[in-house]
């Protein structure tokens, strides 16, 4: 009960430059995060801890999780607002473009698309892929639109 007193359930829209829309752009970055995480289990490749013994990228990459909730809680409690999201997005698409499609890539489209015998569930993780990272950057532009018509 004292958590539903200090946690307001619903995103605040008074007082505030964000809309109850921008809560899509929190779920479904998230949506196709988890999705893409599940996806290197099943492939097989670029997986580490809590899956296997070994600290890599992807152990690293599931901290988003927690980042997320707390600027949630942040968000929910009138602490941020669109410039933290439009920064947070801006740096989430940074660093998915720089690890899956740059040149410098640590896990480049082959590594998404080639493990799968099938060539059509290579494509179809590679475009979760795609749409993760173009997800965040209409997240990061809209955050930006937000905090530029309606600066703190």
């Amino acid at each position: 009960m004292e958590i539903k007193r200090k946690l307001p359930v619903e995103l605040p829209t008074e007082n505030t430059n964000l809309t109850r829309a921008f809560l899509l752009f929190a779920v479904i970055p998230t949506v196709l995060g988890a999705a893409h995480h599940v996806d290197h289990i099943i492939r097989g490749n670029h997986v580490g801890w809590p899956i296997t013994p070994h600290v890599n990228a992807f152990t690293f990459s599931l901290a988003i999780y927690p980042l997320l909730g707390i600027s949630l809680y942040l968000t929910l409690t009138r602490r941020v607002e669109a410039k933290y999201w439009s920064g947070f997005f801006a740096f989430s698409a940074g660093m998915l473009a720089y690890f899956h499609i740059s040149p410098w890539a640590i896990e480049p489209p082959r590594d998404v698309m080639v493990p799968y015998t099938d060539p059509v569930f290579g494509y179809l993780a590679f475009g979760i892929v795609l749409a993760l990272i173009a997800s965040v950057v209409v997240g990061a532009l809209y955050a930006a639109a937000l905090w530029y018509h309606h600066p703190d």
